[in-house]
């Protein structure tokens, strides 16, 4: 099955075009990152998110639920290959806290799309990161351009460019220098190869998942609910943190803030 477009489009609030150009590419990418948020509360609760088209629609689209990487870029692939573009599935290492040197597994979904008509450059696109840092529009895949876009800064850099897998890096300006979000090649991922990620990302003991981890991007700012954690950052980059006191002020803020209505036994910890 493919998702259904009109109540897709009614969910994130796209009354646009359709045609497959790069201003309707545009416009959805934004349109889902602040119409759908970021969260997991089924690893939470002890479930392995499904990634089944059907599935998908009834949590993210007619559900008052979000999902992470693997949930919303899956659905979004899918729009975008109803709509005439060109979708090709890879998947990365994200590098956001980690130590120097370390290299963490393939555990994040991404996408080069490319537009019909176009000069042939395919653009990244993310509609399941989740951060403060993330991509609000497409990023041309062109290595050393930096692209303005929704008042965020990103660009890509290539490591390793004589091997047989050059490494593309994802850069956002943050706090003064270049921040990688994450790491991948070029090389098509296969669908086998992300439900493989997706119940690592949800059982693995370690997962950093297996606690709340909710986000929700806003037109003037975003939100970020880490465990008992409540983050409030304007759209100056202003922050401001405060600790919620349990399980009940934790489900009504979901509700209230993130539009989110909590599965039964969400909590701020496994």
């Amino acid at each position: 099955m493919s998702v259904d477009l009109d109540k897709y489009f009614a969910r994130i609030g796209w009354g646009g075009e359709r045609g497959p150009t790069l201003g309707t590419l545009r416009g959805l990418q934004h349109a889902h990152v602040l119409g759908i948020p970021f969260e997991n509360l089924d690893v939470v609760v002890g479930a392995v998110p499904s990634l089944e088209l059907a599935d998908l629609e009834a949590k993210l689209v007619l559900g008052s639920r979000g999902g992470y990487c693997f949930e919303h870029n899956t659905l979004f692939a899918d729009v975008l290959e109803q709509l005439g573009f060109g979708v090709t599935r890879l998947t990365g290492r994200v590098r956001v806290g980690a130590r120097p040197g370390e290299v963490r597994p393939r555990t994040h979904l991404v996408l080069a799309v490319r537009v019909p008509g176009s000069d042939g450059v395919p653009h990244l696109v993310d509609v399941g990161f989740g951060s403060p840092d993330a991509l609000l529009e497409p990023l041309p895949m062109i290595p050393g351009v930096v692209r303005e876009g929704r008042g965020r800064r990103h660009r890509l850099v290539v490591e390793e460019p004589d091997g047989p897998a050059p490494v593309r890096v994802l850069q956002a300006w943050s706090g003064g220098g270049w921040l990688d979000l994450v790491a991948f090649t070029l090389a098509p991922t296969l669908a086998i190869d992300i439900k493989v990620a997706n119940w690592y990302v949800a059982t693995h003991p370690r997962s950093p998942f297996r606690r709340l981890f909710v986000q929700r991007t806003l037109p003037a700012g975003h939100l970020l609910l880490d465990g008992a954690t409540l983050t409030r950052t304007a759209a100056d980059g202003t922050a401001t943190v405060e600790e919620l006191g349990g399980d009940a002020e934790i489900a009504a803020l979901l509700e209230a803030e993130f539009g989110i209505a909590p599965p039964p036994g969400t909590r701020a910890a496994r």
